[in-house]
C-alpha cells in the first residue's frame, strides 16, 4: 500500500478546503464563511493545558470569562453580572447574569466557574498567587459564587480577567475536573462561537459557528470585555503553510484575514486593492531573551550581566519590523506600562544596556565562563519570534559564546524548554520570546522577573528578594507606593539579569477591506466583525 507523506497529505486537505471555498455557488457575503490565516495551524485545543498564542485565540472563540478586560487594562464583568467585597476585603461575592449557556444547552451554574477557575490557578502565575489568598471557594446558589481570603486581595478581579498569558475560560465542571496539564477531550464552551470537530484537521483546519443563543453584553465592544457580538455565521480557520503563500491567498480573496505578517510582505500587500493592513494590537508585543539558570554559562551573574551589557535593542527590532521605526520602541523596562492598580516603573539605567560589544567582551572574559556550549532556542513559526535567533545567535557569536541556534516549530521548543539537561545533552541555554503588553505590566504574571525557582516557569529563576519586593508591592494601598515597588522589582532585575528586554514592537495584521469593526486585541478575536454590505 504506497504510503502518503503527511505533509502533502496535509497540502491534499487544504487545497480541498479552499478549492470547496472557491469553486461553490456564490452566496450573500452576509451569509459566507470568514476565512482567516492563524499565525501558526491549531495543533492542541486545550487553551489552559497548552496555552500557546494560537490556542489562546482559539479559546476566545468557544470559552468566556467571567470579567475581561478593556482596553486601558481595567477589569469589567462579563459573564459576571457583578462583583461585591466586604468592608475588611476577606469575602468577593461574585453574581452571574442570567441566561449563561454552554454549548451542550446546559446552564452556566457557579459551580462551573468555581472548577475552572480552579484548573486555571493551577497553571497561571496570577492564578497561583490569587489561589494562596483564597481560604475557600463557596457555591453560594447556582449564580452566586463566594471567594473567602485569607487576608485582602485587592487585585482579585485583575486576576478573573486576565486576558493575556493563561486566560481564566469557564467550562463544565465535568470539564474542568481534568487535570490542568492534560488537554480537555471536549470543547465545550459559552462564548459567542461554537468549534466544529468534525471540520477539525489538526494543524491546517478548523471550523466555527456562531452560538446562536449566546446572549453579549449590552455595552460596546471593548478589548476582551463588552459586548462579544457575532455578526459572522461561520468561521474557517485555513493554515497555509510559508507566510508568502498566506499573502498570496489573500490577494487573490481566497482568504479574508490573515493574523500577522511578516514585515516584508506588508509593501506587497499594501499594493493591493481592497485590502487593510494595520497593527494588529495596540498594545504591541515585547522581545525577549530568556536564560536557564539551571546550567552554565548562566547561572554565573556576571556571564548574564556581560549578555545584557553589550545587547543592542534597536538591531532585534528592525529585524521584527523590517528596519520600520514607527514599529518599534527601545524600551529598557521589565515592566510594560498600564500595572493594575496604578504606579508606573522607569526603565532603568543604559548603563545596564549599553551596547558596547568591546565593554561586553572584556566582561565576558573577566567571568567564569569557560567555553561551555550555549544552545539557543527559536521557533520558527511564531511570526513576532522567528527572526529573532539568527540576530541572537550573531551577536553572541561576536560576544565570544560557543553558540549553536536550533530552530524549530513552537511545539518543539516547549518540550525541549522542559529538559534540564546540560546543552549539549539535549537541554538548553537561552530562548527567545514575544510577551504582549499587557502581559508585562503586571509584575505578578510578568515570568520574565518572577524569582520562583523550581516552582517557576522553564529557566528555573530563584530571587527571594524579587518575591518579596512583589508581596510589597501586592500589599501598597496607593499609586505611589506600587511604584516604589515597581521600580525596585524593575532595578533588582537590571543587577540580576533574570533575562533580557528586546524592547517593545508592533505587527501587522492584514484583512480585507469589506470586513468591519476590526478591534485590535491581543489575539485575533472574532467579536464585533461583520461583512460591510451585510444587510
Amino acid at each position: 500500500m504506497r504510503r502518503i507523506r503527511p505533509d502533502l497529505r496535509r497540502r491534499a486537505l487544504l487545497g480541498g478546503a479552499l478549492a470547496s471555498l472557491t469553486t461553490a455557488p456564490a452566496l450573500a457575503r452576509a451569509h459566507r464563511p470568514l476565512r482567516f490565516v492563524p499565525q501558526t495551524g491549531l495543533l492542541s485545543l486545550d487553551p489552559i493545558a497548552d496555552p500557546n498564542p494560537t490556542t489562546i485565540c482559539h479559546g476566545y472563540y468557544v470559552f468566556d470569562t467571567l470579567f475581561g478586560t478593556d482596553a486601558q487594562m481595567r477589569p469589567r464583568p462579563q459573564m459576571a453580572e457583578g462583583a461585591a467585597v466586604s468592608a475588611d476585603g476577606l469575602q468577593w461575592r461574585i453574581t452571574l447574569r442570567p441566561g449563561l449557556q454552554f454549548h451542550d444547552g446546559s446552564p452556566v451554574l457557579a459551580r462551573d466557574c468555581i472548577a475552572s477557575l480552579q484548573r486555571w490557578a493551577v497553571r497561571d502565575l496570577f492564578g497561583q498567587m490569587l489561589a494562596s489568598f483564597v481560604a475557600e471557594w463557596e457555591q453560594a446558589s447556582d449564580a452566586e459564587i463566594v471567594i473567602r481570603l485569607h487576608r485582602p486581595f485587592p487585585l482579585l478581579l485583575h486576576a478573573l480577567g486576565n486576558a493575556a498569558t493563561i486566560v481564566p475560560f469557564i467550562m463544565p465542571a465535568r470539564l474542568a475536573a481534568t487535570d490542568p496539564y492534560q488537554p480537555v477531550r471536549e470543547m465545550v464552551g459559552s462564548g459567542p462561537y461554537r468549534f466544529l470537530p468534525d471540520a477539525f484537521v489538526p494543524g491546517a483546519r478548523a471550523a466555527y459557528a456562531r452560538f446562536a443563543t449566546y446572549q453579549p453584553r449590552s455595552e460596546p465592544a471593548d478589548g476582551t470585555a463588552g459586548g462579544k457580538r457575532a455578526a459572522i455565521a461561520q468561521i474557517e480557520w485555513q493554515a497555509l503553510g510559508d507566510p508568502a503563500t498566506a499573502a498570496s491567498a489573500l490577494a487573490k480573496r481566497e482568504v479574508d484575514w490573515l493574523d500577522l505578517v511578516q514585515p516584508d510582505l506588508v509593501p506587497y500587500l499594501r499594493r493591493q486593492p481592497d485590502l487593510v493592513v494595520a497593527r494588529a494590537s495596540q498594545l504591541g508585543n515585547y522581545g525577549w531573551l530568556s536564560f536557564n539558570h539551571h546550567n552554565p554559562p548562566f547561572n554565573d551573574l556576571a556571564v548574564r550581566q556581560a549578555v545584557m551589557l553589550g545587547v543592542r535593542q534597536q538591531d532585534f527590532l528592525q529585524a521584527l519590523t523590517g528596519g520600520d521605526a514607527t514599529l518599534f520602541n527601545l524600551r529598557r523596562s521589565f515592566l510594560g506600562p498600564g500595572s493594575p492598580g496604578g504606579g508606573e516603573a522607569e526603565p532603568f539605567a543604559p548603563r545596564y544596556m549599553t551596547g558596547d560589544l568591546t565593554a561586553a567582551r572584556a566582561a565576558l572574559r573577566a567571568s567564569r565562563y569557560n567555553g561551555e556550549l550555549v544552545v539557543i532556542l527559536n521557533a520558527a513559526d511564531i511570526t513576532q519570534v522567528a527572526p529573532l535567533g539568527p540576530i541572537a545567535e550573531d551577536y553572541f557569536r561576536q560576544l565570544g559564546l560557543n553558540v549553536q541556534l536550533h530552530t524549530s516549530d513552537w511545539s518543539a521548543v516547549a518540550k525541549r524548554r522542559m529538559s534540564r539537561k546540560p546543552a549539549a545533552e539535549g537541554g538548553w541555554s537561552a530562548l527567545l520570546n514575544a510577551f504582549s503588553g499587557g502581559t508585562l505590566a503586571n509584575p505578578i504574571r510578568n515570568a520574565t522577573i518572577r524569582g520562583l525557582g523550581d516552582k517557576g516557569t522553564a529557566g528555573w529563576y530563584a530571587d527571594a528578594t524579587m518575591e518579596q519586593d512583589l508581596a510589597q508591592w501586592i500589599a501598597a494601598t496607593t499609586p505611589a507606593e506600587r511604584s516604589t515597588w515597581l521600580q525596585a522589582m524593575s532595578s533588582r532585575a537590571a543587577e540580576q539579569v533574570p533575562s533580557v528586554p528586546l524592547g517593545q514592537f508592533f505587527m501587522n495584521t492584514a484583512y480585507s477591506c469589506r470586513l468591519q469593526g476590526f478591534l485590535g486585541t491581543n489575539y485575533a478575536c472574532p467579536w464585533n466583525l461583520s461583512w460591510v454590505d451585510a444587510s
